[in-house]
């Protein structure tokens, strides 16, 4: 007579079911501690009221974002900080795009060499970055130094929003040109050979059927740019210096000069609303203009 054995999953029916929690368990841990944790509390932080002698009390109240919401001061500044972020994802977009296409299109070992030299800025610390931007622009830097050699005297660039979204442009651009390269490889070759083929332009092909199939890979890219240039510190606080306020640098006064934690926790609370409303709204336009287009 046959021996009949059973199989681990009809002794165990259950088991399968809980292995993916089981998996997911210990990443969702953490992203829990670090990350949902801290931003409970700092929305728990934002109603607390504030006083000069404790610095906050445990009293709840919404005078912080009536505020923000009322004051001329805070929304021109939520308002260049967001306008900062566009113009900057944009350039990122413009110069990106291309870069990611030619990339794409070359041979090893040049393929690698330049993907390099992408992701080289990733190596060196922003704050490295900013310097020598503020250097290269500064009064006695090479640029000026230049303009006063042929003549035309001393420009004022730094402390300027141009300064600002340039030196974000250059820490930002690999976030863009990634994420479009992997959906270029992703990309048969033959369907821009058959566009050429029925007498469509390089430019056509790339306009008409490349970009469209690529669409998703700009869509993330222009997101983690823009979220991450209308949250970044560095750059403004280096580059923008105390006149040219940004979010992330009033959070910083609100926290540390005036030990105003309910206010800063505030101000921070509405960037990060802001943002994911503004990201979700370009993320279905986006999403919804892509499925249109390929059906």
């Amino acid at each position: 007579m046959a021996a009949v054995t059973s199989s681990p999953s009809s002794s165990a029916p259950g088991h399968g079911r809980w292995t993916p929690l089981f998996l997911a368990g210990p990443a969702a841990l953490l992203f829990a501690a670090l990350v949902l944790t801290p931003l409970v509390l700092t929305a728990l932080l934002s109603f607390n009221e504030f006083e000069h002698a404790t610095g906050r009390t445990h009293g709840f109240t919404l005078g912080h974002y009536l505020a923000v919401l009322t004051d001329e001061y805070y929304l021109e500044i939520f308002l260049r900080t967001f306008r900062v972020a566009a113009l900057a994802t944009a350039i990122c977009v413009v110069i990106g795009v291309p870069e990611a296409y030619i990339l794409s299109r070359m041979r090893n070992p040049w393929r690698s060499v330049f993907l390099l030299v992408v992701l080289a800025p990733l190596l060196v610390s922003v704050v490295v970055r900013a310097f020598g931007w503020s250097m290269l622009l500064g009064p006695e830097g090479p640029i000026n130094a230049g303009l006063v050699a042929l003549g035309f005297g001393r420009a004022r660039m730094l402390y300027s929003e141009g300064t600002v979204i340039v030196a974000l442009v250059h820490v930002m651009l690999p976030f863009m040109v990634i994420p479009v390269w992997t959906s270029l490889q992703k990309l048969d070759p033959s369907i821009e050979q058959a566009a050429l083929s029925f007498g469509a332009s390089r430019g056509t092909a790339i306009v008409r059927v490349v970009a469209p199939q690529i669409l998703p890979g700009i869509l993330s890219g222009s997101l983690i740019v823009f979220g991450l240039s209308a949250s970044a510190f560095a750059i403004p606080g280096l580059l923008g210096g105390r006149r040219l306020k940004m979010v992330a640098t009033i959070v910083y006064d609100q926290y540390l000069s005036d030990l105003n934690w309910p206010m800063g926790a505030a101000v921070a609370v509405l960037l990060l609303v802001a943002n994911l409303i503004i990201m979700l709204t370009y993320h279905r336009v986006v999403e919804g203009h892509y499925r249109r287009r390929l059906g």
